[in-house]
């Protein structure tokens, strides 16, 4: 304090600022009603940070018969906020019906993603972080952000990120079958088709660098717009083979306007547009949560930035979440379970008729589930356009040929893509088939996992969820950490438990069939079938949880004479993998007389036809060559395929479930 200032205190002359009168105080249940003026009748200085231009006010406060004073202290019509922006910094919006305004609407082509002027380009929206938006025909991609990359894409040394192993090179020499009419040329690198630049950005910020056999395939022919269905072995990149051509084509071509309903009133008809409802673009079906949330993670990757926005919706978790999560930001890609999708629609929350991508995947194991009614309800019996009138892709590990004929509902005129042999187990995982009784698998267990040096994830599978728990603590009791995952786990306890075992928290995880399809987790390195299947398809799909993208894995089947019912079947495919076949096995199967007994067996492709696509099949026996799409003249029946009948000796019939290898 200066010489002068010091006298002026000492004689109680008071300063400038003490001239000031303060502001008068005002109970919060008053402020509304109180005066909007200061004690000297002048308004009240305004700051950079009064919001409401109003010290003595609530915000928006009206004063002086509706004015207000400006920042030059001139008086102005009272406008609210909402009014001025159209959406309020609190994130609703300034038309309060339905929240959202038409034009908005029709800038973003799905309710909820509507264009927000609070967005700048390459900047997204205060409540999504990485989120970009589509204006006037033009994609402007949001600020990269390095939190959401290592949250999105991880570290490269990140155990729960997939990188490719030694023998990925290996991928090369797989053998690929494409069967259709003009099937396109398959590419070498994700840069030579025409893929949108900022998602071939987001490819390299996943650490791909090489496509795999069936991207190579399946990109280019989802470019060209054919429909299409896909065989490829697990762990193969099924998932990127068909978002990434999806995605690309959406970057490009923008969101789908909504449609135009009509509607009458005192027999004036007159359109508006249904903004209570999300409408994707494209639509992603898969038999089990735990595979949606893992399609749903991939397309969080690819749409980095975009404007593009990916929901998931599955059943055993609350409806409210998932329906909150649709209505804040838009829904453009919505990948679903078929019971979940079905109730969304019946609510009235989820239109497809915007679709123009419907993918299947895992398709035979949806029907497995007793998923057709549903699937056959979305697709044929709902608003989704017709077959000519979108793109519909089905994938798979396996594609029995019953699901083959089923197709022929959902596809037109598509192309049959076989990467490998569909259903067979990968070279790269080193397969053991062990004799164990019941009584002595336990103790057989524990000596393998004593005797495991190789360093990752292991991954058991029994028969049912009792078995899995019990295991799991039997485990926990003899110092192994493990956890376990069923039906009956509640999805936060199934999401636990996958989030343990990938971090390598609990690196045992013991699991029924749930966690057999489908499901990418990286690092497994062991596989082991406590129990095994009575369906050799899922047999194989156990052991492809590991061995993936080119990595080595090693798989355990304990067998007894439990089992002899797949014991021919495993054999020709471990046969098919060129692994070791136990002699003691081939006994077994000598003994149960399989060979030559005309047998009820599978056909897995090593015998009788040699086309795995059954349109070429039928062309060969002088049949109609059918090139997708029912003929609605005709019946359903008249499409079942040839089952084969266990009363004749005609041991070139097919099961219903038949698939090759």
């Amino acid at each position: 304090m200066n010489f002068e200032t010091s006298n002026i205190k000492k004689q109680n002359i008071p300063t400038e600022r003490e001239f000031q009168p303060t502001a008068r105080y005002i109970p919060p249940h008053q402020r509304r009603a109180a005066a909007t003026t200061g004690d000297l009748g002048a308004p009240n200085p305004i700051g950079n940070n009064n919001h409401n231009h109003n010290r003595n006010g609530a915000w928006n406060t009206k004063r002086n018969n509706d004015f207000v004073y400006n920042n030059n202290q001139q008086q102005v019509p009272f406008r609210p906020r909402w009014k001025e922006h159209g959406a309020s910094d609190l994130g609703g919006s300034g038309n309060r019906v339905n929240f959202r305004s038409s034009s908005q609407f029709d800038d973003r082509g799905s309710y909820g993603g509507f264009y927000n002027q609070r967005r700048g380009p390459g900047g997204g929206d205060r409540f999504e972080e990485g989120r970009g938006y589509w204006k006037d025909n033009m994609h402007y991609f949001a600020q990269r952000s390095r939190r959401l990359e290592i949250d999105l894409f991880g570290l490269a040394d990140d155990i729960e990120q997939a990188h490719t192993g030694i023998n990925f090179s290996n991928y090369d020499t797989i053998p690929v079958e494409a069967s259709g009419d003009d099937v396109p040329q398959f590419i070498e690198k994700f840069t030579s088709p025409p893929l949108d630049s900022d998602l071939v950005f987001n490819v390299e910020l996943a650490r791909y660098t090489t496509p795999t056999p069936v991207q190579k395939f399946s990109i280019p022919i989802v470019m060209a717009h054919r429909d299409l269905m896909a065989c490829a072995q697990t762990g193969s990149g099924k998932t990127a083979g068909f978002l990434l051509p999806i995605l690309s084509a959406m970057f490009t071509n923008g969101p789908s306007s909504p449609p135009l309903q009509q509607h009458s009133s005192n027999n004036n008809a007159y359109y508006s547009y249904r903004t209570s409802k999300a409408y994707p673009t494209a639509l992603i079906l898969a038999p089990t949560r735990e595979l949606t949330s893992q399609i749903y993670s991939e397309t969080r990757k690819f749409t980095y930035r975009s404007y593009v926005r990916p929901c998931v919706v599955y059943g055993g978790t609350d409806i409210g979440h998932q329906l909150r999560e649709i209505d804040r930001g838009g829904c453009d890609v919505l990948v679903a379970t078929p019971g979940r999708l079905v109730d969304l629609i019946e609510r009235a929350r989820i239109s497809l008729a915007n679709i123009r991508f419907l993918v299947l995947d895992e398709a035979d194991r949806m029907l497995d589930m007793g998923f057709e009614p549903q699937i056959r309800r979305i697709v044929e019996r709902e608003d989704m356009p017709d077959v000519q009138d979108r793109q519909t892709l089905m994938f798979s590990a396996t594609f029995p040929r019953d699901i083959q004929y089923l197709a022929r509902d959902f596809l037109n005129n598509y192309i049959f893509l076989s990467v490998g042999r569909v259903g067979a187990a990968s070279e790269n995982i080193i397969q053991r088939i062990e004799y164990v009784e019941d009584e002595e698998k336990r103790s057989v267990l524990l000596d393998i996992l004593s005797a495991d040096e190789t360093g990752g994830l292991t991954l058991i599978f029994v028969e049912t969820k009792r078995m899995a728990d019990a295991l799991s603590d039997y485990l926990q009791q003899h110092s192994f950490p493990a956890t376990s995952i069923h039906g009956d786990r509640s999805q936060r306890e199934r999401e636990m438990a996958l989030e343990a075992f990938r971090t390598g928290k609990a690196p045992i995880m013991v699991a029924t069939a749930v966690a057999a399809r489908g499901l990418d987790i990286p690092n497994v390195k062991h596989v082991i079938s406590f129990d095994l299947p009575t369906d050799i398809d899922d047999f194989v799909h156990r052991v492809g949880r590991t061995g993936r993208v080119g990595n080595i894995g090693y798989a355990t089947a304990f067998f007894n004479r439990n089992n002899k019912n797949i014991a021919r079947e495993l054999v020709e495919l471990l046969k098919e993998a060129k692994q070791d076949i136990p002699q003691w096995l081939e006994n077994i199967i000598r003994e149960a007389s399989y060979y030559g007994s005309g047998r009820n067996t599978r056909d897995r492709g090593g015998h009788g036809t040699q086309s795995r696509d059954y349109r070429r099949y039928n062309k060969n026996n002088n049949n109609t060559f059918y090139q997708g799409g029912r003929d609605l003249h005709k019946n359903y029946q008249d499409y079942a395929p040839p089952y084969y009948d266990s009363s004749s000796n005609n041991t070139g019939g097919y099961q219903n479930k038949t698939s090759w290898f």
